[in-house]
């Protein structure tokens, strides 16, 4: 069961306030840096490990010591296969996707939409203000 919704009356009309807004697009996917997913390997570090004695093995190492320009340490198994070994911070292998979030300012409030007045292009963070007034 749903509870009513309460409103507090406004003491103003609709177009004295704004109404910030963020919304996903259902049908859009964006690549996303390994920091703004929440990414293990970028928090932690990574291991990969690469047989060279292959032709892709071969190649993958050569990527990695040659045009990755990430920090690693290199290490051999036992087995002969060659371990690189990542330190935390930087960007893993991995092409991460994630729904682009859209953040608008739009007039009015809950009872008229004006319009919208602004996108955003990223979300205020740490922001002290919580609110903001619109002045015409």
């Amino acid at each position: 069961m749903t509870r009513p919704l309460t409103r507090v009356d406004p003491a103003m009309p609709a177009g004295a306030y704004q109404t910030f807004q963020a919304v996903h697009p259902t049908d859009e996917t964006v690549v996303a840096a390994c920091q703004s997913v929440g990414c293990q390997a970028y928090a932690k570090g990574w291991d990969t490990a690469v047989d060279e004695a292959t032709p892709l093995g071969m190649a993958q190492a050569r990527y990695i010591r040659q045009e990755s320009g990430r920090s690693f340490r290199e290490l051999k198994t036992d087995g002969g296969l060659t371990v690189f070994r990542f330190e935390s911070g930087q960007r893993c292998f991995a092409d991460h996707h994630t729904k682009p979030t859209v953040y608008l300012v739009r007039g009015g409030d809950w009872r008229a939409n004006l319009g919208l007045i602004r996108p955003h292009v990223r979300a205020a963070i740490g922001s002290s203000t919580s609110q903001s007034t619109r002045t015409n």
